[in-house]
């Protein structure tokens, strides 16, 4: 079965994300919060170096758990800073913290995380047709929209790549390319 191209390593947990999770829409707040923040630690790096650590970091900030983080103490904050197994970034490490904050007084505002970020797409994924993967975007005019709002939010580590990145993790864009067994014209002939 063929994939998008951008799966170049046979290891199972890559062809897990990229078949089970890249591009399917997701709705839950909490998991919309940890895939903002592991966006955010990819930021120059490789999503494969973030997904392979991304069980450490749901362990190290608390399953993300936006009520718990906002309380972290700078004695926690700094364990962090010394924990091999996620990105011993400080301003990426405090970014997940300020978006803890920024998250819970949307959730206040909208009634939903969920709500509120689905509404740059107007609650309705957006299902591109892409010959190959170099056609795809690293960022649009949606994104870029998303990136500012977000910024005048409160939240870190959400500049216009990071949130068309975001998009395609979470379902709101769907940029597997037409060869793909995921893409949606493709849905009757998954094996």
């Amino acid at each position: 079965m063929k994939r998008c191209t951008w799966v170049t390593t046979k290891e199972p947990l890559y062809i897990e994300y990229h078949d089970q999770e890249w591009g399917v829409p997701v709705y839950d707040d909490r998991l919309l919060f940890e895939m903002l923040c592991l966006e955010g630690a990819q930021a120059g790096l490789s999503w494969w170096t973030i997904l392979q650590k991304r069980e450490n970091y749901r362990e190290a900030f608390d399953n993300f758990e936006a009520e718990k983080i906002v309380h972290y103490t700078d004695e926690q904050l700094q364990l962090l800073k010394e924990n091999k197994g996620i990105v011993r970034n400080k301003l990426k490490i405090q970014s997940v913290v300020t978006n803890a904050k920024a998250f819970l007084k949307i959730q206040q505002e909208y009634g939903s995380f969920s709500s509120y970020i689905w509404s740059f797409v107007n609650n309705k994924p957006i299902i591109l047709d892409w010959e190959t993967v170099s056609e795809v975007p690293i960022s649009t005019e949606i994104s870029n929209n998303m990136s500012k709002r977000l910024k005048k939010d409160g939240f870190k580590f959400v500049g216009g790549t990071i949130c068309y990145s975001y998009m395609q993790a979470v379902g709101m864009v769907n940029d597997h390319t037409l060869e793909c067994f995921c893409n949606p014209s493709n849905v009757n002939t998954k094996m």
